[in-house]
């Protein structure tokens, strides 16, 4: 143990004196490329939302024969309340709603009658109501069928998977079987000894619901299992995956449940004492009131950030390139007492700053980080993602409020930045630009010397065009779809994260516009 601990600390001296140096501490992003963003779900299918099958191998050629070496998706973890990936049940574990059933009929754990319900769901829209309801059983029955049959699935040993996964798999699988047992109640309301981790794996509950633990550990495995194969055939054909990693976790999560010292949590109720949001902006007159825990920053300090770190390399397991959501939190993050109403009322408190992404630096000096640092930003803001070396993000629909000196507009991008359309927060920008103030679109006419009338492509090549290194467009401009194709509305509840593309539009796109986006990247050298 003492020569581990003296190599850590080594680490973290070389990363210190790298920063003492004046050098960033990451400095990763040396080449030109562009790529996609789609969540999975977005995929076609017949499983009520999108799953690892064979349209993912197929999105994954639609990029190859596009010139395209990166996919971006949103967070992948289990989702919850408002079915946001944002917030989740835990910040290790894999959505299941992504499984393919498909492979269980075919290895004899289901029957192909046990996704006719599935198939009757809308192939338009993600119908997450219908999978809550429909995809656990399901993935507990074929469970049963493992236990009893054991065939050899394609994902390796399946006790193998349970152990290497212990430090989060056990809690995870814990805290969904209890909440399930509790007809789905937040953690904080359950019995004494069930609010308490500890207490609770001694509690007679382990032993009654061990078979929907061992289910939800199965759920997993599938998860962790097919994203591998997905992955394999992306590094097939040069492509990366840029994955999406939340600044904060959802209150009802494993994570809370199991952690509670690092949060801010009342001790008596259990129910926090401040929640995350941000103040009014762009998006919402009373801003944000996203609701999450806060941390204690000073115990993730005290342990080395453990935590986090053990999350950061989770979420490296998954994917090449990790974007961290609100990158502005771990300079300052805005308090938000609880309960309030809106996000109004709230003050900034310091975040934990560079120390951070030295224990970061130390513990994976070679990690590809994007800082999403949108909205409005301080100078120490910036000093951080200088000092951090990590490329920030442009988006074009914030370029054309003000004038020539907007940090948004393509002559002002930065090599080390990645520049979007817009994100899955935005508007389709076929959308945006029909809403916009004719002063905005009276702008972008005259700075790109378009018509308008073909508005998502000027975006597109305009982002190609750009200093940054990266850019990343929405399918949803690819195929210039209008406001019924958006995303996700911040600061509303219902509605979100639920477009999905048909299988047909994507091979109309094959082809002649597959040709120019490869064009494109060879004009302007991604």
């Amino acid at each position: 143990m003492a020569r581990s601990r003296t190599k850590s600390v080594s680490k973290r001296t070389a990363a210190a004196g790298t920063a003492a140096q004046g050098l960033p501490l990451f400095n990763w992003l040396k080449t030109r490329g562009a790529g996609v963003l789609l969540h999975p779900t977005c995929l076609p299918g017949e499983q009520g939302g999108g799953v690892f099958d064979e349209h993912a191998v197929h999105f994954l050629d639609f990029l190859k024969a596009s010139g395209m070496k990166y996919w971006q998706v949103c967070p992948l973890g289990p989702t919850g309340y408002g079915d946001s990936p944002y917030q989740c049940f835990s910040a290790f574990a894999g959505n299941t709603h992504l499984v393919d059933l498909a492979v269980l009929v075919r290895s004899g754990l289901l029957a192909a009658t046990d996704l006719v319900p599935l198939a009757a769901l809308s192939a338009d829209r993600t119908d997450y109501g219908a999978m809550h309801r429909l995809k656990p059983r399901l993935l507990s029955s074929a469970y049963a069928q493992f236990r009893r049959k054991r065939p050899a699935l394609p994902y390796g040993d399946f006790a193998a998977f349970c152990r290497k996964h212990a430090h989060w798999l056990d809690a995870y699988a814990y805290f969904r079987a209890l909440k399930e047992h509790f007809a789905g109640v937040a953690w904080w309301e359950w019995p004494a000894e069930a609010r308490n981790y500890r207490l609770a794996t001694q509690a007679p509950w382990r032993a009654k619901l061990a078979d929907a633990i061992a289910a939800y550990q199965f759920g997993q495995y599938l998860f962790f299992g097919q994203w591998a194969l997905v992955r394999a055939a992306a590094r097939e054909r040069s492509i990366e995956i840029i994955g999406d990693l939340p600044i904060f976790v959802a209150a009802d999560s494993a994570d809370a449940w199991a952690n509670p010292h690092l949060f801010e949590l009342d001790p008596q109720t259990l129910l926090p004492l401040a929640v995350a949001g941000v103040p009014p902006d762009y998006f919402s007159a009373d801003g944000q009131l996203w609701g999450n825990p806060l941390y204690r920053w000073a115990a993730h300090q005290a342990d080395g950030y453990a935590w986090w770190l053990a999350r950061l390399r989770a979420s490296f397991d998954l994917c090449d390139i990790v974007r961290i959501d609100h990158f502005r939190g771990f300079d300052a993050y805005w308090r938000i007492p609880f309960p309030a109403k809106t996000a109004r009322v709230g003050k900034w408190t310091p975040g934990p700053g560079l120390d951070l992404f030295h224990a970061f630096r130390a513990a994976l000096p070679f990690a590809r980080i994007i800082a999403e640092d949108l909205g409005v930003q301080t100078d120490s803001v910036a000093k951080l993602r200088n000092d951090s070396g990590l490329p920030g993000m442009l988006v074009l629909q914030f370029a054309w409020g003000s004038d020539a000196r907007n940090a948004y507009l393509p002559h002002n991008a930065t090599p080390n930045s990645v520049i979007y359309p817009g994100t899955h927060d935005n508007d389709t920008t076929a959308g945006w630009y029909r809403t916009a103030p004719e002063a905005e679109r009276n702008y972008v006419r005259r700075y790109l010397r378009v018509s308008g009338t073909d508005i998502a492509w000027d975006f597109i090549r305009s982002s190609y065009a750009s200093a940054s290194r990266l850019a990343v467009i929405s399918l949803q401009d690819i195929f210039a779809l209008g406001s019924a194709a958006r995303f996700n509305t911040p600061s509303t509840a219902e509605g979100n994260w639920q477009w999905r593309y048909r299988a047909a539009a994507l091979e109309k796109f094959l082809g002649t516009t597959t040709n120019y986006l490869r064009e494109l990247a060879t004009l302007y050298g991604r």
